[in-house]
């Protein structure tokens, strides 16, 4: 059997244990719960990755994406929402509140364990990566890497984590300009259709939450984005 521990969320008590059946033959270590609610009194923070679907009662899926990506604990657990629905509305929605893939219902079921294996190997591949410092830092702007924390002026700041993934790109290497297509490459997953207009939208929120710094992140026309010193 795997390590590894995935929660699926999904008002469809039978595509619950279908999903739960083939994921458990394939090694995974699967829990189920029918609604956001029941997902939220879990330990989701336990978990390797969910499979979440959108539309749900009164807390949705996306609106349970933003409540974990509120939370150091859960900020950077690996989300794969499940939707009946399929606009390129959606799919946005999903990918900036930080999903890392994005499947339509109806689906195969080979589908979905081939998705589930791909973004737990991306997963694990970052973790594997070398090392970064613990903390980066610019005057009274710091990131703490070891626990998803973005401090000003020593107050918290609530990141999304492909936020903190953004300023932790630019912030990490100060001066150097990164193009859309390399920050996509890098902070979200080449699988994924994410549109230019993501990283600009992703930049104004940013720059607004880290205040006066928020200059610091230079526009260089034509070419990206750059944390200048």
């Amino acid at each position: 059997m795997n390590p590894y521990r995935i929660l699926v969320v999904d008002d469809e008590e039978d595509l619950c244990e279908i999903l739960q059946y083939n994921l458990e033959t394939e090694g995974y270590t699967v829990d189920v719960a029918y609604s956001a609610e029941e997902a939220l009194k879990k330990d989701i923070s336990s978990y390797s990755l969910l499979l979440l679907d959108v539309m749900m009662g009164e807390i949705s899926g996306f609106k349970m994406g933003r409540i974990l990506n509120e939370d150091p604990k859960t900020a950077n657990i690996p989300i794969i929402y499940l939707t009946a629905k399929d606009s390129e509305t959606d799919r946005l929605t999903g990918f900036n509140i930080g999903a890392d893939d994005y499947i339509s219902k109806p689906f195969s079921i080979r589908e979905v364990l081939a998705r589930v294996k791909a973004v737990i190997r991306r997963f694990e591949a970052t973790k594997k990566a070398i090392a970064p410092p613990l903390k980066l830092s610019y005057e009274k702007l710091e990131m703490s890497l070891d626990n998803k924390k973005v401090l000003l002026e020593g107050i918290e700041i609530p990141f999304t984590k492909k936020e903190f993934e953004i300023l932790k790109l630019l912030l990490g290497n100060k001066n150097r300009v990164f193009s859309r297509d390399e920050m996509l490459n890098l902070v979200w997953s080449d699988e994924v259709i994410v549109l230019d207009r993501t990283i600009d939208v992703n930049i104004t929120r940013l720059r607004k939450k880290i205040g006066p710094y928020g200059k610091n992140i230079v526009t260089r026309l034509g070419y990206g984005y750059c944390f200048e010193e």
